[in-house]
């Protein structure tokens, strides 16, 4: 090889090394899949590439040529964009036709020579956003979150529309409004403060009503040994499929796989075995707030549907069945509570059926939610009676105030995630951002300025000294409430950028709020306002927080109630379904007659209705009454529709 070309060659390779070493230094190491993170004119990748090439040049039997195509390439290259030579003209070359952005051309990649003429980037503009990787098997546009187009620096809120394009209306608003990022691992997602307080919020609540109730907070290892898991042959086939298993440590193979906790019954029955000897030493009524893993293979949907999410989880023990069963509908009507009360969303009180009931319980109890956009429903939390299944695979046997009497407890275990923000999030939204219920909302109040142009430095500053004023006195008042007193953004842009956040209340003061000693109160469920004097908003804003709250679920109740319907005969519960409604029909409550209805309500691109509860308010059910499948003598109502 010459020297001058090999020269030319490695002077490519050391400005290639030296400014990928510059984009790493940038902090975007873990962002390699996301090509929008580019520097200059090129891409991290472009880079690797490229230092592969020359490397690959410098044995090459061609290097010459190689070596006179790196040149040319690096001479296109503008690697100081800060000093540009404002005549420089460009030589015009010939149009081609363009490959799509962020896509890569190697057509002689695997060839001996790897010509880099055949290497054709076209990567997408570079933009500050939050990680969004692109197609990638792990990361597919669906559920990444992904714009359809690129949006200007400056632009807030969503391109997606959530009745025209729910899934990515949904992706959308969990990454722009800050409440999670994405992360490496496909299926788990990075919980921002954001959601974090609201979920904060439902444990503080849940908490404190249990504690009320006598239950009291552990916690249990987050590994379980495979034994354990697999002493509750029942439970186990429910699981087998999401349990992740942890197989070795280091370089050396575990003797043993330790399963990493999908559910905590296994973990912790072992030990109540140990703790549970006389009727004295019942109720045990213990509760763990935690992490579990379960390795979904559905489609992964932030909050609704994750391989690793957050939860509480209830474990019970009592001597008594009537005491038990007792329990599970107090559990589940807080768990109405947490929804209806706490985040707006109406809810349906049931029992599951048998082919939907937790794997090895008595009998299962949940709160089903539905979500109109979509036509599904969403089970939002359970709580089950166990009856005395594991406690005789787990030998939980006590002493009873009979004499020489043994029994063997009778158990719940109840359980409400991170779904709940998921669920309040497809309820409320809209295509502005979240809309946020008040008592849950992470800031319920926020405080913006509006100066403008026209105004003197004295009274600037006696309009931020107000806005001061009032966010102290609110924050005092023990509302939650943040102040807006950036100065290089528009009052419109602060208002859009709160509004994508779901702040349920903005408060506005402005050159002639000033003069008459009053603010504005915008409302973002509904985007009214009203005038209040300054001395009266302590007293307004908590009514106001409540009305707002009250207005939420009247108006999810009415959209609820609207997508429940009755049918009693196949032809209009599929009408129904259709519509992506809910539906209460009679049936012969049994396994064979459900399967039948999933398959044959399944089409493509939809799936199979299945019941979704069976409600505890249930309608009259006429002596007569047949089954709307199967034509059998119908058992009661269920609630059936399409769900996640």
């Amino acid at each position: 090889m010459h020297d001058k070309k090999f020269q030319v060659i490695l002077t490519a390779f050391l400005v290639d090394i030296v400014r990928a070493l510059t984009f790493l230094r940038s902090g975007r190491l873990p962002y390699l899949i996301n090509w929008e993170a580019s520097i200059g004119n090129t891409t991290f990748i472009t880079l690797v590439i490229s230092i592969i090439i020359d490397l690959k040049a410098m044995t090459a039997e061609d290097g010459p040529q190689i070596a006179e195509t790196v040149a040319d390439k690096l001479a296109d290259v503008n690697l100081d964009t800060k000093h540009k030579e404002p005549n420089a003209k460009k030589e015009k070359k010939p149009k081609a036709d363009k490959p799509k952005q962020g896509t890569i051309l190697l057509d002689t990649l695997s060839s001996p020579s790897l010509l880099p003429l055949n290497l054709t980037v076209h990567p997408p503009p570079c933009r500050p956003t939050p990680f969004q990787p692109t197609t990638d098997p792990l990361f597919p546009p669906s559920i990444t979150g992904r714009s359809k187009e690129v949006k200007k620096e400056t632009k807030l809120g969503l391109n997606a529309k959530k009745e025209e394009d729910f899934s990515e209306w949904y992706s959308q608003i969990v990454v722009e409004s800050e409440l999670i990022s994405y992360y490496a691992v496909s299926g788990c997602y990075i919980l921002r403060p954001t959601a974090y307080s609201i979920w904060d919020s439902i444990k503080n609540w849940f908490d404190a009503e249990i504690k009320e109730m006598g239950v009291e907070n552990c916690y249990f290892p987050l590994f379980i040994p495979e034994e354990y898991l697999l002493k509750e042959k029942d439970h186990v086939e429910g699981f087998a499929a999401e349990v992740a298993w942890v197989t070795r440590s280091g370089n050396s193979e575990l003797e043993r796989p330790i399963a990493i906790r999908p559910t905590s019954e296994t973990a912790m029955y072992k030990t109540y075995a140990t703790w549970i000897r006389s009727h004295r030493d019942l109720p045990l009524r213990l509760n763990q707030w935690a992490n579990v893993v379960r390795w979904e293979f559905k489609h992964p949907t932030p909050f609704i549907r994750s391989r690793e999410f957050l939860w509480q989880e209830g474990h019970t023990a009592f001597a008594t069945q009537p005491e038990a069963e007792t329990e599970v509908y107090e559990v589940l009507d807080l768990y109405r509570r947490v929804y209806e009360d706490l985040l707006a969303v109406p809810v349906i009180k049931g029992k599951k059926s048998d082919n939907e009931k937790f794997a090895g319980a008595l009998f299962t109890t949940s709160v089903e939610a539905f979500i109109p956009m979509n036509g599904r429903g969403v089970q939002g939390a359970t709580s089950h009676c166990l009856g005395q299944n594991f406690s005789k695979m787990f030998d939980i046997e006590f002493e009873t105030e009979v004499e020489d009497k043994k029994d063997f407890a009778w158990q719940n275990s109840w359980g409400l995630t991170t779904r709940t923000i998921g669920v309040m999030i497809m309820t409320h939204g809209d295509d502005k951002g979240l809309v946020l219920p008040p008592r849950v909302a992470h800031l319920q109040v926020v405080v913006v300025p509006i100066p403008n142009s026209k105004l003197s430095e004295e009274d600037k500053a006696a309009m931020l000294g107000k806005s001061e004023e009032l966010y102290t006195s609110i924050k005092k008042a023990g509302i939650r409430v943040n102040k807006d007193l950036r100065e290089n953004y528009t009052p419109g842009w602060k208002y859009n950028y709160w509004e994508l956040r779901g702040v349920p209340i903005r408060l506005e003061l402005g050159p002639k709020d000033m003069v008459n000693g009053v603010c504005v109160l915008a409302r973002r469920d509904t985007g009214a306002k009203e005038l209040v004097a300054w001395g009266d908003v302590i007293t307004r804003l908590p009514v106001l927080l409540e009305e707002i709250q009250a207005d939420m679920f009247t108006k999810a109740k009415a959209t609820f109630d609207g997508c429940l319907e009755r049918a009693t005969k196949w032809d209009d519960f599929m009408a129904a379904i259709d519509r992506k409604h809910m539906v209460l029909a009679p049936w012969a409550d049994e396994v064979e007659v459900e399967e039948m209805v999933k398959k044959k309500s399944a089409s493509e691109g939809a799936m199979g209705a299945k019941t979704l509860c069976i409600p505890m308010e249930q309608p009259e059910l006429v002596e007569g009454t047949v089954c709307f499948a199967s034509g059998k003598p119908a058992k009661n109502w269920a609630l059936w529709g399409r769900s996640y």
